[in-house]
Protein backbone atom coordinates (compact mmCIF):
# COMPACT_ATOMS: atom_id res chain seq x y z
CA UNK A 1 0.00 0.00 0.00
CA UNK A 2 2.78 2.26 0.78
CA UNK A 3 4.51 1.20 -2.15
CA UNK A 4 1.46 2.59 -4.42
CA UNK A 5 0.93 5.66 -2.32
CA UNK A 6 4.48 6.76 -3.41
CA UNK A 7 4.02 5.82 -6.81
CA UNK A 8 0.98 7.76 -6.70
CA UNK A 9 2.30 10.98 -5.60
CA UNK A 10 5.51 10.60 -8.83
CA UNK A 11 2.94 10.47 -11.44
CA UNK A 12 1.04 13.13 -10.12
CA UNK A 13 4.29 15.55 -9.85
CA UNK A 14 5.18 13.70 -13.20
CA UNK A 15 2.43 14.86 -14.83
CA UNK A 16 2.49 18.85 -13.01
CA UNK A 17 5.53 19.37 -15.30
CA UNK A 18 4.05 17.44 -18.98
CA UNK A 19 0.92 20.03 -18.51
CA UNK A 20 1.06 21.22 -21.86
CA UNK A 21 2.25 24.34 -23.57
CA UNK A 22 0.58 26.87 -21.49
CA UNK A 23 1.67 29.66 -23.72
CA UNK A 24 2.00 27.85 -27.42
CA UNK A 25 2.00 29.57 -30.91
CA UNK A 26 0.25 28.55 -33.41
CA UNK A 27 2.16 28.89 -36.90
CA UNK A 28 -0.66 29.82 -38.56
CA UNK A 29 -1.78 32.70 -36.15
CA UNK A 30 1.70 34.08 -36.17
CA UNK A 31 3.43 36.59 -38.87
CA UNK A 32 7.32 34.86 -39.18
CA UNK A 33 9.54 38.50 -39.46
CA UNK A 34 12.99 38.21 -40.53
CA UNK A 35 14.08 41.85 -41.00
CA UNK A 36 12.14 45.03 -39.06
CA UNK A 37 13.47 48.56 -39.91
CA UNK A 38 13.20 51.79 -37.74
CA UNK A 39 13.13 54.87 -38.96
CA UNK A 40 11.83 58.47 -37.20
CA UNK A 41 8.83 60.49 -38.64
CA UNK A 42 8.20 64.23 -38.88
CA UNK A 43 5.73 64.37 -35.88
CA UNK A 44 8.13 62.27 -33.62
CA UNK A 45 7.11 58.79 -33.60
CA UNK A 46 8.31 55.77 -34.48
CA UNK A 47 7.93 53.75 -38.04
CA UNK A 48 8.38 50.48 -37.69
CA UNK A 49 8.38 48.21 -41.28
CA UNK A 50 8.18 44.28 -40.79
CA UNK A 51 9.43 42.15 -43.38
CA UNK A 52 7.18 38.90 -43.20
CA UNK A 53 7.52 35.74 -45.00
CA UNK A 54 4.46 34.77 -46.93
CA UNK A 55 5.02 30.67 -46.40
CA UNK A 56 2.99 29.98 -49.18
CA UNK A 57 5.64 31.36 -51.71
CA UNK A 58 8.26 29.93 -49.66
CA UNK A 59 6.83 26.31 -48.87
CA UNK A 60 8.70 24.36 -52.09
CA UNK A 61 6.86 24.66 -55.22
CA UNK A 62 3.58 25.47 -54.44
CA UNK A 63 3.72 29.27 -54.67
CA UNK A 64 1.35 30.95 -56.62
CA UNK A 65 3.65 33.63 -58.30
CA UNK A 66 3.11 36.56 -55.68
CA UNK A 67 6.20 37.80 -53.80
CA UNK A 68 7.95 35.95 -50.75
CA UNK A 69 7.70 38.09 -48.56
CA UNK A 70 5.15 41.17 -47.26
CA UNK A 71 5.83 44.71 -45.84
CA UNK A 72 3.99 45.80 -43.34
CA UNK A 73 4.07 49.44 -41.62
CA UNK A 74 3.03 51.49 -37.91
CA UNK A 75 4.09 54.22 -36.54
CA UNK A 76 3.48 54.47 -32.88
CA UNK A 77 4.90 56.75 -29.88
CA UNK A 78 6.97 53.58 -28.73
CA UNK A 79 8.18 51.02 -30.72
CA UNK A 80 6.06 48.04 -28.49
CA UNK A 81 3.02 50.53 -29.71
CA UNK A 82 4.20 50.57 -33.48
CA UNK A 83 4.24 46.67 -33.42
CA UNK A 84 0.98 45.74 -32.12
CA UNK A 85 -0.70 48.75 -34.26
CA UNK A 86 0.51 46.43 -37.17
CA UNK A 87 -2.48 44.25 -36.60
CA UNK A 88 -4.51 47.27 -37.90
CA UNK A 89 -3.37 45.94 -41.47
CA UNK A 90 -1.78 42.47 -40.50
CA UNK A 91 -4.27 39.16 -40.06
CA UNK A 92 -1.38 38.00 -37.54
CA UNK A 93 0.68 38.88 -35.05
CA UNK A 94 4.68 40.08 -35.80
CA UNK A 95 6.48 37.02 -34.38
CA UNK A 96 10.31 38.31 -34.13
CA UNK A 97 11.73 35.54 -32.71
CA UNK A 98 13.34 34.48 -35.98
CA UNK A 99 14.92 38.09 -36.68
CA UNK A 100 18.00 38.33 -39.06
CA UNK A 101 18.58 41.62 -39.66
CA UNK A 102 17.42 45.14 -38.14
CA UNK A 103 17.79 48.31 -39.87
CA UNK A 104 18.24 51.54 -38.45
CA UNK A 105 17.32 54.57 -40.61
CA UNK A 106 19.93 57.10 -40.16
CA UNK A 107 17.98 60.12 -39.69
CA UNK A 108 16.78 57.68 -36.18
CA UNK A 109 20.70 56.93 -35.51
CA UNK A 110 21.45 60.24 -35.44
CA UNK A 111 19.17 61.06 -33.52
CA UNK A 112 19.74 58.39 -30.72
CA UNK A 113 19.22 54.04 -30.83
CA UNK A 114 19.26 53.28 -27.11
CA UNK A 115 15.78 54.08 -26.18
CA UNK A 116 14.35 52.16 -29.54
CA UNK A 117 16.60 49.02 -29.00
CA UNK A 118 15.52 48.36 -25.36
CA UNK A 119 12.43 46.32 -26.67
CA UNK A 120 14.68 44.06 -28.76
CA UNK A 121 16.84 43.63 -25.84
CA UNK A 122 13.99 43.33 -22.90
CA UNK A 123 11.36 40.82 -25.18
CA UNK A 124 11.91 37.21 -23.57
CA UNK A 125 11.28 35.67 -26.86
CA UNK A 126 13.70 37.39 -29.00
CA UNK A 127 17.40 36.08 -29.72
CA UNK A 128 20.20 38.76 -29.83
CA UNK A 129 22.29 37.09 -32.20
CA UNK A 130 20.53 38.83 -35.22
CA UNK A 131 22.71 41.66 -37.22
CA UNK A 132 22.09 45.06 -36.75
CA UNK A 133 22.70 48.10 -39.80
CA UNK A 134 22.21 51.46 -40.59
CA UNK A 135 20.55 52.40 -43.80
CA UNK A 136 22.87 55.01 -45.19
CA UNK A 137 21.28 58.21 -46.09
CA UNK A 138 17.74 56.79 -46.49
CA UNK A 139 15.19 55.72 -44.51
CA UNK A 140 15.22 51.71 -43.26
CA UNK A 141 11.82 51.29 -45.20
CA UNK A 142 13.51 51.72 -48.17
CA UNK A 143 15.99 48.90 -47.64
CA UNK A 144 13.34 46.60 -46.79
CA UNK A 145 11.37 47.22 -50.00
CA UNK A 146 14.36 45.91 -52.44
CA UNK A 147 13.49 42.09 -53.89
CA UNK A 148 16.54 40.60 -53.94
CA UNK A 149 17.93 37.68 -56.32
CA UNK A 150 19.45 33.64 -55.50
CA UNK A 151 17.72 34.59 -51.88
CA UNK A 152 14.31 34.36 -51.89
CA UNK A 153 13.55 36.49 -48.93
CA UNK A 154 15.86 39.64 -48.33
CA UNK A 155 16.21 39.49 -45.04
CA UNK A 156 18.05 36.13 -45.94
CA UNK A 157 20.44 38.13 -48.26
CA UNK A 158 21.40 40.61 -46.04
CA UNK A 159 22.11 38.70 -43.30
CA UNK A 160 24.27 36.43 -45.92
CA UNK A 161 25.90 38.98 -47.61
CA UNK A 162 26.87 40.53 -44.57
CA UNK A 163 27.89 37.53 -42.58
CA UNK A 164 30.18 36.75 -45.81
CA UNK A 165 31.71 39.99 -46.26
CA UNK A 166 33.10 40.48 -42.65
CA UNK A 167 34.94 36.63 -43.46
CA UNK A 168 36.59 37.64 -46.91
CA UNK A 169 36.36 41.54 -46.88
CA UNK A 170 37.41 43.66 -43.73
CA UNK A 171 35.36 46.81 -45.06
CA UNK A 172 32.43 45.61 -43.25
CA UNK A 173 31.87 44.43 -39.37
CA UNK A 174 28.66 42.07 -38.78
CA UNK A 175 27.73 43.24 -35.34
CA UNK A 176 24.79 41.91 -32.73
CA UNK A 177 22.33 43.39 -30.43
CA UNK A 178 24.73 42.10 -27.63
CA UNK A 179 27.90 43.91 -28.86
CA UNK A 180 26.05 46.87 -30.11
CA UNK A 181 25.17 47.17 -26.13
CA UNK A 182 28.43 46.67 -24.70
CA UNK A 183 30.21 48.92 -27.03
CA UNK A 184 27.32 51.61 -26.25
CA UNK A 185 27.70 51.14 -22.09
CA UNK A 186 31.35 50.71 -22.07
CA UNK A 187 33.24 54.15 -20.99
CA UNK A 188 36.67 52.83 -23.18
CA UNK A 189 35.31 52.10 -26.50
CA UNK A 190 32.36 53.42 -28.73
CA UNK A 191 30.25 51.25 -31.21
CA UNK A 192 30.16 51.25 -34.65
CA UNK A 193 27.55 49.36 -37.26
CA UNK A 194 28.10 48.44 -40.96
CA UNK A 195 25.93 50.78 -43.40
CA UNK A 196 23.71 49.91 -45.90
CA UNK A 197 22.54 51.60 -49.00
CA UNK A 198 20.14 50.85 -51.97
CA UNK A 199 21.16 51.55 -55.67
CA UNK A 200 18.14 52.18 -57.60
CA UNK A 201 17.93 52.86 -61.63
CA UNK A 202 15.24 53.70 -63.40
CA UNK A 203 11.51 53.26 -62.77
CA UNK A 204 11.35 53.14 -59.04
CA UNK A 205 7.81 51.37 -58.85
CA UNK A 206 9.31 48.94 -61.71
CA UNK A 207 12.94 48.78 -59.67
CA UNK A 208 10.72 47.67 -56.43
CA UNK A 209 8.63 45.09 -57.90
CA UNK A 210 9.06 41.36 -58.67
CA UNK A 211 10.42 42.43 -61.95
CA UNK A 212 13.54 43.66 -60.66
CA UNK A 213 14.84 39.88 -60.08
CA UNK A 214 13.88 38.96 -63.54
CA UNK A 215 16.40 40.94 -65.12
CA UNK A 216 20.07 39.97 -65.45
CA UNK A 217 20.93 43.50 -64.61
CA UNK A 218 19.11 44.39 -61.97
CA UNK A 219 17.68 48.15 -61.64
CA UNK A 220 17.29 48.12 -57.16
CA UNK A 221 20.53 46.54 -55.52
CA UNK A 222 21.27 46.70 -51.72
CA UNK A 223 25.16 46.65 -51.04
CA UNK A 224 27.14 47.34 -47.52
CA UNK A 225 29.02 50.31 -47.59
CA UNK A 226 31.25 52.05 -44.79
CA UNK A 227 31.21 52.01 -41.03
CA UNK A 228 29.08 53.99 -39.21
CA UNK A 229 30.89 55.90 -35.90
CA UNK A 230 28.65 56.14 -33.13
CA UNK A 231 29.16 58.21 -30.13
CA UNK A 232 27.51 56.25 -27.72
CA UNK A 233 24.05 55.62 -29.33
CA UNK A 234 24.31 58.97 -31.70
CA UNK A 235 25.54 58.36 -34.69
CA UNK A 236 28.13 60.68 -35.76
CA UNK A 237 29.91 59.96 -39.32
CA UNK A 238 31.00 57.74 -41.28
CA UNK A 239 34.25 55.63 -41.98
CA UNK A 240 35.46 55.50 -45.63
CA UNK A 241 36.65 52.57 -46.91
CA UNK A 242 40.81 52.55 -44.92
CA UNK A 243 39.21 53.81 -42.11
CA UNK A 244 36.80 50.73 -42.03
CA UNK A 245 39.29 48.41 -42.63
CA UNK A 246 41.87 49.83 -40.03
CA UNK A 247 38.55 49.23 -37.28
CA UNK A 248 38.63 45.92 -38.49
CA UNK A 249 42.17 44.86 -37.71
CA UNK A 250 42.27 47.07 -34.82
CA UNK A 251 40.13 45.62 -32.71
CA UNK A 252 41.13 42.12 -34.05
CA UNK A 253 38.01 40.98 -36.10
CA UNK A 254 40.06 41.10 -39.92
CA UNK A 255 39.35 37.22 -40.94
CA UNK A 256 40.32 37.39 -44.53
CA UNK A 257 40.92 40.23 -47.04
CA UNK A 258 43.33 41.46 -49.85
CA UNK A 259 45.85 44.31 -50.39
CA UNK A 260 47.21 45.94 -53.14
CA UNK A 261 50.82 46.48 -52.51
CA UNK A 262 53.67 48.21 -54.37
CA UNK A 263 56.56 45.46 -55.97
CA UNK A 264 60.25 46.98 -55.65
CA UNK A 265 60.60 47.40 -59.32
CA UNK A 266 56.81 48.70 -60.03
CA UNK A 267 54.28 47.13 -60.46
CA UNK A 268 52.22 45.32 -57.81
CA UNK A 269 51.36 42.08 -55.97
CA UNK A 270 48.20 41.46 -53.71
CA UNK A 271 48.69 40.03 -50.31
CA UNK A 272 45.77 37.85 -49.38
CA UNK A 273 44.99 37.98 -45.53
CA UNK A 274 44.79 34.12 -44.11
CA UNK A 275 45.08 35.32 -40.43
CA UNK A 276 45.22 38.60 -38.35
CA UNK A 277 45.58 39.67 -34.92
CA UNK A 278 46.31 42.70 -33.08
CA UNK A 279 47.73 42.85 -29.54
CA UNK A 280 46.80 45.97 -28.15
CA UNK A 281 48.60 47.47 -25.03
CA UNK A 282 47.67 50.45 -23.24
CA UNK A 283 50.39 52.80 -21.02
CA UNK A 284 50.97 55.48 -18.86
CA UNK A 285 54.49 57.61 -19.86
CA UNK A 286 55.65 60.66 -18.19
CA UNK A 287 51.56 61.36 -16.91
CA UNK A 288 50.20 60.65 -20.17
CA UNK A 289 48.16 57.53 -22.32
CA UNK A 290 49.46 55.60 -24.80
CA UNK A 291 49.04 52.98 -26.66
CA UNK A 292 50.80 50.18 -28.60
CA UNK A 293 49.40 48.07 -31.50
CA UNK A 294 51.49 44.71 -32.70
CA UNK A 295 50.02 43.64 -35.37
CA UNK A 296 50.41 40.27 -36.66
CA UNK A 297 49.63 38.94 -40.40
CA UNK A 298 50.00 35.79 -42.11
CA UNK A 299 48.57 35.29 -45.56
CA UNK A 300 49.59 34.43 -49.45
CA UNK A 301 50.53 36.04 -52.17
CA UNK A 302 47.44 36.35 -54.39
CA UNK A 303 48.07 37.66 -57.80
CA UNK A 304 51.27 39.09 -58.77
CA UNK A 305 51.71 42.34 -61.66
CA UNK A 306 55.27 42.85 -61.63
CA UNK A 307 58.63 41.64 -62.60
CA UNK A 308 60.12 39.67 -59.39
CA UNK A 309 62.00 36.29 -58.61
CA UNK A 310 59.51 34.87 -56.21
CA UNK A 311 61.90 31.50 -55.95
CA UNK A 312 64.54 33.83 -54.07
CA UNK A 313 64.55 34.17 -50.54
CA UNK A 314 65.32 37.61 -50.29
CA UNK A 315 62.36 38.69 -52.38
CA UNK A 316 59.86 37.37 -50.25
CA UNK A 317 61.52 39.05 -47.73
CA UNK A 318 61.49 42.55 -49.94
CA UNK A 319 57.65 42.01 -50.15
CA UNK A 320 57.34 41.18 -47.06
CA UNK A 321 58.80 44.36 -45.81
CA UNK A 322 56.64 46.48 -48.45
CA UNK A 323 53.52 44.91 -46.96
CA UNK A 324 54.61 45.85 -43.52
CA UNK A 325 55.89 49.54 -44.02
CA UNK A 326 52.42 49.96 -46.75
CA UNK A 327 49.91 48.91 -43.94
CA UNK A 328 51.33 50.85 -41.43
CA UNK A 329 51.01 53.71 -42.91
CA UNK A 330 47.89 53.52 -43.60
CA UNK A 331 46.87 51.88 -40.09
CA UNK A 332 48.82 55.27 -38.93
CA UNK A 333 47.15 57.70 -40.79
CA UNK A 334 43.13 56.00 -40.26
CA UNK A 335 43.73 56.15 -37.01
CA UNK A 336 44.58 60.06 -36.37
CA UNK A 337 41.52 61.10 -39.08
CA UNK A 338 39.36 59.19 -36.47
CA UNK A 339 40.85 61.44 -33.61
CA UNK A 340 40.99 64.46 -35.33
CA UNK A 341 37.69 64.43 -37.10
CA UNK A 342 34.88 62.43 -35.12
CA UNK A 343 37.20 62.41 -31.23
CA UNK A 344 35.53 59.03 -31.05
CA UNK A 345 37.02 55.68 -29.41
CA UNK A 346 36.09 53.14 -31.98
CA UNK A 347 39.03 51.31 -31.35
CA UNK A 348 38.84 50.89 -27.61
CA UNK A 349 42.12 52.63 -26.37
CA UNK A 350 40.14 53.92 -23.20
CA UNK A 351 39.63 49.93 -22.68
CA UNK A 352 43.61 49.33 -22.97
CA UNK A 353 44.67 52.10 -20.53
CA UNK A 354 41.50 50.93 -18.26
CA UNK A 355 43.61 47.39 -18.04
CA UNK A 356 46.95 48.51 -17.67
CA UNK A 357 46.22 51.43 -15.17
CA UNK A 358 43.02 51.48 -13.57
CA UNK A 359 43.76 54.34 -11.32
CA UNK A 360 45.09 56.74 -13.97
CA UNK A 361 42.04 55.49 -16.15
CA UNK A 362 39.53 57.28 -13.13
CA UNK A 363 41.48 60.11 -13.87
CA UNK A 364 41.29 60.32 -17.95
CA UNK A 365 37.83 58.74 -18.14
CA UNK A 366 36.00 61.39 -17.56
CA UNK A 367 37.29 63.52 -20.10
CA UNK A 368 38.43 60.82 -22.25
CA UNK A 369 37.49 61.60 -25.57
CA UNK A 370 39.83 65.04 -25.45
CA UNK A 371 42.41 62.78 -24.51
CA UNK A 372 41.77 60.06 -27.03
CA UNK A 373 42.35 62.85 -29.88
CA UNK A 374 45.93 63.27 -28.51
CA UNK A 375 46.63 59.82 -27.33
CA UNK A 376 50.17 58.37 -29.34
CA UNK A 377 49.55 55.14 -31.08
CA UNK A 378 52.73 53.20 -32.08
CA UNK A 379 52.11 50.81 -34.09
CA UNK A 380 54.16 47.21 -35.36
CA UNK A 381 53.18 45.28 -38.27
CA UNK A 382 54.70 42.18 -38.72
CA UNK A 383 53.70 40.13 -42.05
CA UNK A 384 54.25 36.96 -43.34
CA UNK A 385 53.99 34.98 -46.32
CA UNK A 386 52.87 31.82 -45.82
CA UNK A 387 52.79 30.21 -49.90
CA UNK A 388 53.19 31.96 -53.40
CA UNK A 389 50.61 29.73 -54.78
CA UNK A 390 50.72 26.89 -57.45
CA UNK A 391 53.24 28.91 -59.29
CA UNK A 392 56.38 30.60 -58.64
CA UNK A 393 57.09 33.43 -61.28
CA UNK A 394 54.72 35.35 -62.98
CA UNK A 395 54.23 33.54 -67.16
CA UNK A 396 53.89 37.23 -68.00
CA UNK A 397 57.83 37.31 -68.00
CA UNK A 398 57.48 34.68 -70.71
CA UNK A 399 54.99 36.59 -73.05
CA UNK A 400 57.88 39.65 -73.38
Amino acid sequence: MKRSFTMFIILIVFLLFTAGCWNRRELNELAVTLAIGLDKTSDDQYLLTAQVVNPGEVAGDRGAGSSPVIIYSAKGKTVSEAIRKITDESPRRIYPSHLRVLVIGESLAKEGIGKPLDLFSREWDMRSDFYIVVAKGMDAKNILKVPTALEKIPANKLFNTLSLSSKVWSGTSAITLDELITDMVSEGKQPVLTGIQADIKGDEETSLSKQNVERIDMPARLSYNGLAVFDKDKLVGWLNEKQSQTYTVVTSKEKSTVVDVSCPKGGKFVYQVMSSNTEMKGKIKNGKPEIDLNVHVEGNISEVECPIDLTKTESIDQLEEIYEKTSKKVFKKAIKQVQEEYKTDIFGFGEAIHRADPQAWKKLKKDWAKHFENVPVNIRVQGEIRSIGTIDNPFQEKLK
